[in-house]
């Protein structure tokens, strides 16, 4: 039993048997239907249960499918229908009630350190569908489509990503160090990544570039990455926020400082932060980095669940 916490927690080797598993496993569902198991059926009679304690399309949609396409099934539930929410029944005695019924439990969070603490408590393996500090199955399956689009290592490209330091750029720092690549960050810079983020960059003794200005951080990119700047739960002045980041909307100028063949990407919802030119043109592939998900989650729930060969 393995869990799928944080990107800096799993062994390279390890994320790598998982970007090689998905890879294969693509491949042989090309004349398959959506909902039909893979012929190996490596998880069949296996339950994930998944909670949301944010909103979710894309991690909901994608797990269920991984799960029902490894030959098992998933049950999904509200927080607000648990004893749990309204403080009838402890999280530990919760915990050992999904590990009695379930074989796996994904949470998406609002707490870090309920992660931590179902993580204690449970007897089956926990993946994080998204927490405020981290959003390592979107980050992973990210590096999968960039090295599927560039065929080659993603340690061999420049990565660029414009944008708040939010939880997807934290798994993203996490990603440069584990897998070697370059990391450019564009920000205002009162929107910087965190101390303790940056501090444990340097400790595994490598090294993220941070600019305060688009272009500079575009510069000869390979990939661009963004997020919506102002998320759902963003506890901010959204108008300020905005106008923060006013000169670093990707758009057509900024895309052109990057390389001719660079391809942009964004893990969704979108928001003024790029242009309708950018994200519906042909450098955009944000749908098939949506698709991928599916294949890279597939192979997590194999890691978690001790099948990954």
């Amino acid at each position: 039993m393995k869990n799928f916490i944080n990107l800096k927690d799993i062994k390279v080797t390890d994320l790598r048997k998982i970007i090689l598993d998905a890879r294969k496993r693509k491949k042989k569902r090309k004349n398959f239907n959506t909902l039909d198991p893979d012929k190996d059926n490596p998880l069949k009679g296996k339950l994930l249960i998944q909670m949301f304690e944010k909103s979710s399309l894309r991690t909901r949609l994608s797990f269920y499918l991984a799960i029902k396409q490894l030959g098992g099934g998933a049950l999904t539930l509200r927080p607000d229908e648990l004893h749990l929410a309204k403080g009838g029944e402890s999280l530990s005695d919760t915990a050992k009630i999904l590990s009695t019924y379930g074989n796996g439990f994904i949470l998406r969070t609002d707490s870090d350190e309920k992660l931590q603490e179902f993580k204690k408590y449970l007897s089956i393996p926990i993946i994080n569908g998204l927490s405020p500090l981290s959003h390592p199955t979107q980050v992973l399956s990210d590096i999968f489509t960039v090295e599927e689009i560039k065929k080659q290592p993603i340690s061999k490209l420049n990565i660029c990503w414009i944008g708040d330091s939010n939880n997807v750029l934290n798994s993203l720092i996490e990603a440069s160090v584990k897998f070697s690549f370059n990391l450019n960050i564009g920000c205002p810079k009162s929107y910087e990544p965190k101390k303790f983020i940056i501090d444990w960059v340097k400790k595994n003794k490598k090294k993220i570039n941070i600019f305060n200005d688009a272009k500079k951080a575009a510069m000869n990119a390979d990939v661009i990455f963004s997020d919506k700047v102002v998320s759902l739960n963003d506890n901010v002045n959204k108008t300020k926020k905005i106008k923060d980041f006013k000169n670093f909307q990707i758009n057509s100028k900024l895309m052109s400082v990057a390389k001719k063949n660079a391809i942009f990407l964004h893990c969704l919802p979108r928001g003024p932060e790029v242009s309708n030119n950018v994200f519906l043109g042909k450098q955009s592939k944000v749908w098939q980095q949506a698709l991928n998900r599916v294949y890279v989650q597939k192979s997590i729930l194999l890691y978690c669940f001790g099948k990954l060969r």
